[in-house]
């Protein structure tokens, strides 16, 4: 099996992963960051998003061999204390009810924010539409992009 470097979170790690092993299993099976969720393996969900660069993709699709020497951030590497602007905002609007997609959904969102600071709440929608949530909590996500891009 070959060898990868990546750069997650701030740290140049070494996994041996066959060279089609998607991100996602690798963060999860090699390197024990399980924030990055399993949703549907086919990138539709947004569950498994991860930053490369300052952009959100879907780790669930992407094989690792495409991807050494880009810098990974995962939900764990946005802030070490949670006191990210978007993380400040779903813990005061109450967020998540089952969780299992907001670090897909606070992933897309940061990223978004990083590049548009001051959106309007049509571009909050059409950047998180792809993220699903099967709680339905999309009046709160929209209302936390908004109140973090107010305190970025």
């Amino acid at each position: 099996m070959p060898n990868y470097t990546l750069n997650v979170n701030g740290k140049n790690l070494t996994v041996s992963v066959d060279a089609d092993t998607p991100l996602l299993w690798v963060l999860r099976d090699e390197l024990n960051l399980l924030g990055t969720k399993f949703g549907c393996g086919i990138s539709q969900c947004g569950a498994c998003t991860v930053h490369l660069g300052k952009t959100a993709v879907r780790s669930c699709s992407m094989p690792v061999s495409m991807i050494q020497g880009e810098s990974i951030t995962t939900i764990e590497g946005l802030s070490e204390d949670g006191s990210h602007p978007v993380q400040k905002a779903w813990k005061e609007l109450d967020v998540p009810q089952c969780g299992y997609c907001q670090a897909g959904q606070i992933m897309t969102a940061s990223a978004f924010l990083e590049e548009n600071p001051n959106p309007s709440k049509e571009e909050i929608r059409e950047a998180m539409h792809g993220n699903i949530c099967r709680c339905a909590s999309y009046n709160r996500i929209e209302k936390a992009v908004e109140s973090a891009a107010n305190n970025m």
